[in-house]
């Protein structure tokens, strides 16, 4: 498995609020990947899973979030390339990389981000396309990085996929047929 504590040491060092909350959140995702993994048997590494769950949002640091103790420059919205960028220079493994880069929301296409003139390169894909792409993706909708920060029921993340537009609340209701049990 792909050691993945050194480089969330080096960037959300000691006791914090900031790694608090990271490694809470890191953890409620991988673990509810991994239980959909297992329910499901998908045919996903679980080491995989875990890695790059815990990964997925390491380039919140570098936002201007301070509700969740960020104090950084970038807009939040771009946390999944910059922590997709600093994991290829880290030099960890592209899937976590490419993971970062496609989780924010249930993926954002070309069109969303022209349409809404979102802070995103063009020359880059923000869609989740394999299955632990996907995975993560949907896993992570189901927990904040504020509040309680408690699972929210299924009712409460379509109401806020649905804020971004019926297309997001499309891909999400697709990721939730993939990952649920018929």
């Amino acid at each position: 498995m792909y050691d993945c504590q050194t480089i969330i040491d080096r960037y959300y060092p000691g006791e914090t609020p900031l790694r608090d909350i990271y490694m809470r959140h890191c953890r409620q995702v991988a673990d509810k990947a991994l239980a959909i993994a297992r329910d499901l048997r998908l045919d996903v590494d679980p080491d995989e899973i875990e890695a790059a769950a815990m990964l997925h949002d390491i380039g919140i640091f570098l936002t201007d979030a301070p509700g969740i103790h960020c104090h950084g420059t970038e807009p939040y919205l771009r946390h999944g390339l910059l922590g997709a960028d600093l994991l290829r220079r880290e030099g960890a493994p592209e899937y976590c990389a490419r993971v970062a880069e496609r989780h924010t929301g249930a993926g954002l296409t070309r069109e969303d981000i022209i349409a809404d003139d979102l802070p995103l390169p063009l020359d880059r894909t923000f869609m989740p396309a394999t299955l632990l792409e996907r995975l993560i993706c949907y896993a992570d909708k189901f927990y904040s990085k504020s509040g309680d920060m408690k699972e929210k029921p299924l009712g409460r993340v379509l109401v806020s996929m649905s804020k971004f537009g019926p297309d997001s609340l499309a891909r999400f209701r697709s990721l939730h047929n993939e990952f649920t049990p018929a």
